[in-house]
């Protein structure tokens, strides 16, 4: 059985609208593990077989102690440089609404505790930092794509 992005979408929304803390589906090969109230807040953990957004492979199984997103080539980063990743399952934001400017571009200057992105999961905006200070040296992922928890999502030089 294969689920849409939507599919998965409207799953975890009826578990966050649930009495549920935690909550552990398997339909065939897809897994889905959503915990409400862990700490730093909900975690959403998804394997098996479900549609990938347009110019990514589908994934494999999701596991933090595992490589991120396996099943991706992993991008060639500069010795020493910060990857930022995906917290969280949800779709990537490179700014803070439609139209507006991005939070960051390539060759951008950013403090640790620069916002350089949001990653939104059941209608909640995260925002994410960047680590660490130095210069943006890559945007890995596309604007309002899904990206995977662990996914690499920007590639920052340390000064």
């Amino acid at each position: 059985m294969d689920l849409s992005k939507d599919d998965v979408f409207k799953i975890i929304n009826l578990i966050e609208e649930s009495g549920y803390e935690d909550v552990r589906l398997e339909i065939g090969e897809f897994k889905l593990h959503v915990q409400k109230h862990a700490a730093g807040g909900p975690v959403v953990e998804l394997a098996g077989n479900r549609e990938a957004p347009p110019a990514r492979p589908a994934p494999g199984p999701v596991n933090p102690a595992a490589s991120p997103a396996a099943s991706a080539p992993a991008p060639a980063v500069p010795d020493g440089a910060v990857v930022v990743r995906a917290p969280m399952l949800g779709t990537f934001y490179r700014a803070p609404s439609p139209g507006e400017k991005p939070f960051v571009e390539v060759g951008a200057k950013v403090k640790p505790d620069d916002t350089v992105c949001l990653v939104e999961v059941m209608k909640l905006f995260n925002s994410i930092k960047a680590g660490a200070a130095g210069t943006v040296h890559q945007i890995l992922a596309e604007n309002a794509t899904m990206v995977e928890h662990g996914q690499p999502l920007m590639v920052i030089r340390p000064e």
